[in-house]
């Protein structure tokens, strides 16, 4: 059974599907209980899927000066002095071998690349469409292009296979050359091997001076579960997929009804 502790020192959220509304803004009360979180000593820690510079404005926005990590655990970056504290590759000769090899198993998929860096573009080749559409992204001719700068992370989707499916058979199909997670809908992700939101959480609380015992994390995607395993208290979002909800303590409400902020609230009273 779960035994709580004495004080949590560390908030981790998810972006998408979590913390942020569907129209990409954070509502005033979940602003108001992570106001309440901060009072009580908790470090805020976003950890998101997105790459830097899909979240910049959104850090502004929230007036986060905290630490944030990215491209699922790829990167961390520190908002108030606008610098990237760690970031790792992912070796674009071993990404455009595990493409082949999906293909091998599937059929054509269409990709996409997060470009390394503060300033790193989203590259997306002919028939790749963005599940995300308010995220910038440019097109590039062919896939080659995709590789003309170091990447963080590839982005694949299949026309005929679901979410799910695609993930299976990619992790299947590229052993070690790569880690895969699905990141939400029609979001299957290639990120360096090894890396992931559990790697990218444990460094930056380590660079907080936090425990991750101390931690409450939420999230809705099986890429959220490595933050999880590591985490003290886990918080599912409703409608949360259905590996999540399995390794959960709670199910909260959904996004769209502030339920971290109903959890916070609770929590930090």
């Amino acid at each position: 059974m779960f035994t709580p502790p004495a004080a949590y020192t560390l908030v981790a959220t998810d972006l998408d599907g979590t913390l942020l509304r569907s129209d990409d803004t954070v509502s005033p009360r979940s602003r108001a209980a992570l106001t309440r979180a901060a009072a009580a000593g908790a470090q805020h820690l976003i950890v998101t899927g997105r790459a830097v510079p899909g979240i910049r404005s959104l850090l502004a926005d929230l007036g986060y000066d905290g630490l944030a990590v990215c491209g699922q655990g790829a990167q961390v970056y520190d908002a108030g002095s606008a610098r990237m504290l760690s970031s790792v590759t992912l070796d674009r000769d071993l990404a455009d071998a595990a493409l082949g090899k999906i293909e091998a198993e599937v059929g054509q998929v269409f990709a996409a690349v997060d470009q390394d860096g503060p300033e790193g573009r989203t590259l997306i080749e002919p028939g790749y469409r963005m599940p995300h559409p308010s995220l910038p992204a440019q097109r590039a001719g062919r896939r080659a292009e995709l590789w003309a700068a170091p990447v963080i992370k590839v982005l694949i989707r299949h026309p005929g296979l679901t979410d799910d499916e695609l993930a299976a058979a990619a992790r299947g199909a590229v052993g070690d050359l790569a880690s895969v997670t699905m990141a939400g809908p029609g979001t299957v992700e290639l990120a360096p091997y090894g890396v992931d939101k559990g790697t990218g959480v444990s460094l930056a609380a380590g660079l907080l001076g936090r425990d991750l015992a101390g931690a409450v994390s939420f999230g809705d995607m099986p890429n959220d579960l490595p933050m999880f395993r590591r985490s003290g208290h886990r918080v599912a979002m409703a409608g949360a997929h259905p590996e999540l909800r399995a390794e959960a303590d709670e199910i909260t409400l959904s996004n769209e009804e502030d339920g971290v902020a109903v959890v916070l609230e609770r929590l930090f009273a």
